[in-house]
């Protein structure tokens, strides 16, 4: 409250108004003085908001692909041939693989300690019809786990219940916007819906999931707001399961063990079971309940699959987990680099204003001389340039707090790239560049101070 009052003071606010006028009087020196502040604060800001929205980016992903995840994939088989073998047309005898099945998934749950969920997943391309109107989708074959795994929500409805899932009932959940394209003025819930060649009834309806086209690309996210999710049972016994041998299977095996494929006939045809998916599953996520176990349980999973496939490499494991750690690593390395820019630019500003008021000093050595000489203070002529350098600054801090504003949304707008303003981040820059007035004012105000009245009316 002291402090106050001798901040209102009729003599403070004289230094004030002296020092407003002494700015204004030199408008474009004033803000030239102040642009290291302006870019500096403008660069903290938009700094601080590009940073912010990659770690909520990121959250984001994590909460997409789950915590503490191993997300195991199957792939085409990796394969090496001999060139001398391939131009004779002999061909290096094809290992069998199972392929990615539940029985790899019963044996990991067995084998290893510490999994606490897991999820199987078979995704089939798909399409959907009602009323008329036909659309692409994907039906996903899940488990119970699936939607705590990933942090799905119901808008409406219940998820799958016991019985549904072991017995295998045509029923699903649709995404948002399986709703909004087929239901888009009517309740869905208890209502059929032809998923491929089968009815299933709608029990329910997810939350819309904004996912970024960055998540798409780098985490093999799909748009899950299309999907229309089935209990993995249903799939397998209503649509599709790939570790049944069909009799077409039969028949080809047959007439090879008889002699009557040969030739090219016999290469095509082990070409094409080479491209066709032999895997029951698509996807299968693993759930560890540990974190920093997260990369041993991979390698144990690794060695158990490799030995039940026989030695055929026709999967991947991957741990978003860890690519998104290294991924927020990155950016705060680069969130490093822009504030050691930003607090570059701060301080060449505040040496800008310093030069600049000493510069001042020996242009108004009359000037001040003149106000000593008529009884100001030494006090009062320190506050006079004082409140020159903080007014620079705090103008600079404004213009910079509007431009990193703009700069933030700009970068968002064209770039498509998240940014989050915070107030903090405002209120830090601005509060840095009234400090950094403040300190590099001192010097600038102390030697306006020490002038002798004498010399300073002399002075030509």
């Amino acid at each position: 409250m002291k402090f106050l009052s001798q901040l209102l003071a009729p003599r403070v606010l004289a230094n004030l108004l002296i020092a407003l006028d002494a700015v204004f009087a030199n408008k474009i020196r004033s803000l030239l003085t102040a642009l290291g502040i302006i870019f500096g604060v403008a660069a903290v800001i938009a700094m601080l908001a590009i940073g912010n929205g990659a770690q909520q980016e990121i959250l984001n992903q994590i909460k997409l692909v789950g915590v503490n995840n191993i997300v195991i994939k199957p792939i085409i088989e990796q394969k090496e041939e001999k060139l001398n073998e391939q131009a004779s047309g002999k061909k290096e005898k094809r290992k069998f693989s199972p392929g990615l099945t539940m029985r790899d998934l019963h044996n990991i749950i067995s084998t290893i300690p510490g999994i606490t969920k897991n999820s199987p997943e078979i995704i089939l391309n798909t399409h959907v019809i009602r009323n008329g109107l036909r659309r692409s989708a994907k039906l996903v074959g899940v488990a119970p786990a699936y939607f705590e795994i990933y942090d799905f929500e119901l808008a409406d409805g219940t998820m799958f219940n016991e019985e549904q899932m072991k017995l295998g009932a045509p029923v699903c959940i649709i995404g948002y916007a399986v709703k909004s394209k087929f239901f888009p003025t009517e309740d869905p819930i208890g209502k059929n819906i032809k998923v491929g060649p089968h009815w299933l009834t709608i029990i329910g309806v997810m939350n819309e999931r904004i996912v970024s086209q960055t998540s798409i690309s780098k985490l093999g996210i799909r748009d899950f707001n299309m999907d229309i999710y089935s209990p993995l049972q249903t799939v397998l016994i209503r649509y599709e399961n790939r570790d049944m041998i069909t009799a077409e299977e039969l028949r080809l095996a047959a007439m090879r063990s008889r002699g009557m494929i040969f030739g090219t006939d016999q290469n095509a045809t082990e070409d094409e079971k080479d491209k066709k998916n032999y895997h029951q599953l698509d996807r299968l996520v693993i759930q560890v309940e540990e974190t920093h176990k997260i990369q041993n349980v991979a390698e144990i999973i690794s060695r158990l699959l490799t030995r039940k496939h026989y030695e055929v490499v026709d999967f991947e494991i991957e741990i978003p987990e860890l690519l998104l750690k290294q991924q927020q690593r990155t950016n705060d390395i680069f969130n490093y680099v822009l504030g050691a820019i930003a607090g570059i630019s701060l301080l060449v500003g505040g040496i800008g204003i310093m030069n600049i008021m000493l510069a001042s000093v020996l242009e108004r050595i009359k000037e001040i001389g003149l106000r000593l000489a008529i009884g100001a203070k030494k006090l009062d002529v320190i506050q006079q340039f004082l409140f020159e350098a903080i007014l620079i600054s705090v103008s600079g801090g404004i213009i910079g707090v509007v431009l990193g504003v703009v700069m933030a949304l700009l970068v968002s707008s064209v770039a498509g790239i998240p940014t989050i303003i915070s107030f903090m981040s405002i209120v830090l820059s601005f509060g840095v560049a009234a400090t950094v007035g403040l300190i590099f004012g001192i010097a600038p105000a102390r030697r306006a101070a020490n002038q002798d009245p004498i010399a300073s009316l002399r002075y030509e």
